[in-house]
């Protein structure tokens, strides 16, 4: 019956109230609009940073309203009863709804914003309340109700047409006062600090987490409408978020970033939920990957809202996985399972940028979304360059994890970041002995190598050596992982990949770190090996590490799919080269690698495994072939790839097999065996 309750994580604004079942007992609807009454009276003893005369006038209205409601024995059984009380029942589910999007934390900003309109709500649900109590008034005179009850009824009408719903005046100041801030930044104008706390002092916002807490629900806000094609009001939202960084940046500049945010909160709470799960439910059964954003539909199952926005523009009216007809087309958040996702990610080790900005293109961030959006950013950037090179150890420590949040999910933030010159003294602030500021500095770097300008700056300004430092002798496991993933970017560019693996300790560390590392930290270094190895000067540097040996023992040793695909593909490309394939054979890696492609349900695992397995064949002779040869188990997952693998794939494990058929069958001649060790050279070059 009381369906109100359930909608906590509804967008806000949003009302999914609903009229009562028509065939609801009078003294149930009566007992719930009871409730319902005493939910929103409930609210006197809340803050209202907004709409706070318009909100206890509407709260006195339902309470007069409760008096009537507890004064009254029963409802009539007679239909004008049953609906006048059911479309009050509505009614009042939309006031409560408004009530808690008033009272909502994180949205002040944005309800200050919006103050025209809730004010608008609160006059058109106060009309309907007052529509339904005079349709009462005319029944009720006919049945045996005392007089008291009738003039009470009768009062409230009266009142609930003539009061005003009108923005409060306070709320109408601080709102324009908001509107010349954007303006300002618009125009290139730095506003005053004074005028932007007497915003803040107004809505309460007291503390960075505060502000930050406002920035991310803006930011979800925003990143809902790019999701719906609906944009309208990017433009405010942008601006608004650009405001409020440049504020979260210099007004909040005392607070030490590292105690703002506590990760680990949480965590026992959900454990026990996610060790009971299977994995494979988080991926979304149209796309099969992991779920970033999922939504359920009205058939109750959940798909990630990119994948079934897609299925339904389509024209598709039906549930993906079971074919029913759709009852509407409506997608629910599923909030829960998207909180268990992303602490499954954290648990195991996987990046958080999978999981961050949830269904977020990027790239629509390379412009700003509105010109005070972008002048607030290069004020704000220039303020925490000139923080980095001339501030205290604290506010280096603020100013680098200031950065670290502002280029995490937008490109032209990065680079403003860095045209204003903050890459040059975050590199020397690697140095420090402190541990946070080590960590944001590292943490600011990944973000800005990111962008093409960014990785020259680094290069430019000398910053191999201080991010090899870091990761050779970093202060936390953590950072030494976060280097690990810059010298990955760093490789990603040809003409670094040379000067990236000359450096006598690059290698070594990443080897190392492979060794000691957490899961996101190995597949880190793993990734940044396989860069470096694109470049072939490097195979020999690689192989020298003893890196085979470690990636051996680790494929031995773990279950995690991330780490094995990663561990394969670097020892996919060592095998092309004879140093490479003499490594593997010292250390017996082939039947590790046969045991794993007959094992694992990865299709790009299996693929690494056969090209492995092919390299070993084609550079170790028959003495290799003989050992696969004996395995007659080998064939049967050889076969699976022509059919479920790529046509790479399929081709390498073609002719693996016919290696391996070949081998007893007949002997070969010495130009036939010539002719086909070319081609099998020629086919392991293909990537």
């Amino acid at each position: 019956m009381s369906r109100y309750s359930n909608h906590d994580h509804r967008r806000l604004l949003s009302s999914p109230a609903v009229f009562p079942c028509r065939d609801i007992s009078p003294s149930t609807l009566l007992t719930s609009l009871i409730s319902l009454s005493l939910n929103i009276c409930n609210f006197k003893s809340r803050f209202f940073p907004t709409q706070r005369r318009n909100a206890r006038e509407i709260t006195r209205q339902v309470h007069v309203t409760l008096m009537f409601l507890q004064d009254l024995p029963e409802i009539p059984e007679q239909s004008p009863f049953i609906l006048c009380f059911s479309e009050l029942h509505f009614s009042f589910q939309k006031i409560l709804f408004l009530l808690q999007d008033c009272t909502r934390e994180r949205s002040r900003v944005w309800m200050l914003m919006k103050s025209q309109y809730v004010a608008s709500q609160f006059r058109d649900i106060i009309r309907g309340v007052a529509t339904a109590l005079d349709v009462l008034l005319l029944p009720l005179r006919r049945i045996e109700v005392c007089d008291d009850v009738k003039e009470l009824v009768e009062l409230v009408a009266n009142q609930a047409r003539k009061v005003k719903f009108e923005v409060d005046p306070v709320d109408e100041e601080n709102s324009k006062l908001v509107g010349s801030i954007l303006c300002q930044f618009e125009k290139g104008i730095e506003p005053e600090l004074d005028d932007m706390k007497q915003v803040f002092d107004y809505l309460e916002i007291k503390t960075w987490t505060d502000c930050n807490n406002e920035i991310e629900f803006l930011q979800y806000e925003m990143d809902f409408q790019f999701s719906e094609c609906k944009e309208p009001e990017a433009p405010l939202l942008s601006g608004l978020i650009g405001f409020l960084s440049y504020c979260r940046g210099v007004i909040f500049e005392n607070h030490d970033p590292s105690r703002l945010i506590d990760h680990s909160e949480g965590r026992c709470t959900t454990k026990k939920m996610i060790n009971g799960l299977n994995p494979e439910d988080f991926r979304c059964p149209i796309s099969l990957e992991l779920m970033t954003d999922p939504v359920t539909i009205s058939t109750g199952h959940t798909y990630d809202r990119s994948s079934i926005q897609q299925w339904l523009k389509s024209g598709n009216k039906t549930c993906p996985k079971t074919g029913a007809r759709l009852k509407n087309t409506n997608v629910i958040p599923n909030i829960i399972l998207q909180k268990l996702i992303q602490q499954f990610c954290v648990d195991k080790g996987v990046s958080s940028t999978k999981f961050n900005n949830q269904s977020r293109d990027i790239t629509k961030t390379v412009l700003p979304g509105s010109p005070s959006a972008a002048h607030a950013m290069q004020f704000l950037s220039w303020f925490l360059a000139r923080r980095l090179v001339f501030g205290t150890m604290e506010q280096k420590n603020k100013a680098a994890y200031e950065i670290r949040l502002l280029g995490r999910s937008n490109i032209f933030n990065r680079s403003c970041l860095i045209q204003v010159g903050t890459v040059s003294p975050l590199l020397l602030l690697l140095s420090t002995r402190n541990k946070w500021a080590q960590e944001n500095a590292i943490a600011a770097l990944l973000k800005l190598v990111k962008h093409n300008n960014g990785k020259e700056a680094i290069m430019e300004n000398g910053g191999l050596k201080p991010i090899v430092f870091v990761l050779e002798k970093g202060i936390s496991l953590e950072s030494r992982q976060i280097a690990a993933a810059i010298i990955f970017y760093l490789a990603s560019v040809r003409h670094y990949r040379k000067l990236v693996g000359e450096n006598p300790d690059v290698i070594p560390s990443l080897v190392k770190l492979i060794k000691e590392g957490t899961t996101c930290g190995k597949t880190h270094a793993m990734s940044a090996i396989f860069g470096l190895l694109l470049h072939t000067s490097n195979h020999k540097r690689v192989i020298e590490a003893n890196t085979v040996q470690v990636i051996i023992d680790l494929l031995a040793s773990t279950e995690k799919e991330d780490v094995m695909t990663d561990s394969l593909a670097v020892l996919a490309a060592l095998a092309e080269n004879n140093e490479g394939v003499e490594a593997m054979l010292k250390v017996s890696a082939v039947p590790l690698i046969s045991g794993i492609l007959k094992s694992t349900t990865n299709k790009t695992g299996k693929e690494q495994c056969v090209s492995i397995l092919l390299s070993l064949c084609v550079n170790g002779g028959e003495e290799v072939i003989g050992v696969m040869a004996k395995d007659a188990s080998i064939m049967g997952s050889l076969y699976l790839i022509p059919t479920d693998g790529t046509s790479r794939g399929a081709k390498k494990a073609r002719f693996l097999m016919k290696i391996l058929h070949e081998f007893y069958e007949k002997p070969t001649s010495a130009a036939a065996g010539e002719q086909q060790n070319l081609d099998a050279i020629n086919l392991l070059r293909i990537r």
